[in-house]
């Protein structure tokens, strides 16, 4: 994380291989700083039939996160494409597994390769 980034913050780096963007983010998906989030991944969803999101330097989410999740997944389905999710730590996985959204997004590893 640099410098300039307050430990609360969430950076959004998007990066596209073809027509598949992966939108890397680092910090807290939290309130406050989750709906810039849904602005960024939604307006990709236009153009893209498969948005990954890469969690792996995301280090909290929480009710708000979820829900944004939640609209990105609702707005793609809509729209024909999939949100799906890379390496999403513990503590995220142990929320969408509470609340049985785990079963929602599709996991990948590295290369946005799917998995189970």
């Amino acid at each position: 994380m640099s410098d300039n980034v307050t430990p609360r913050g969430l950076e959004l780096y998007v990066v596209l291989n073809g027509d598949m963007p992966t939108v890397k983010c680092s910090g807290r998906v939290v309130a406050g700083v989750s709906d810039r989030l849904y602005r960024e991944v939604s307006a990709l969803i236009p153009n893209s039939k498969r948005i990954v999101l890469d969690f792996t330097d995301v280090t909290h989410m929480d009710s708000m996160g979820l829900g944004t999740l939640v609209r990105l997944y609702v707005s793609a389905k809509s729209a024909g494409a999939v949100i799906e999710l890379m390496n999403p730590g513990k503590s995220i996985r142990h929320l969408l597994g509470i609340t049985h959204m785990m079963q929602v997004f599709q996991t990948v590893g590295e290369n946005g390769i799917r998995m189970g």
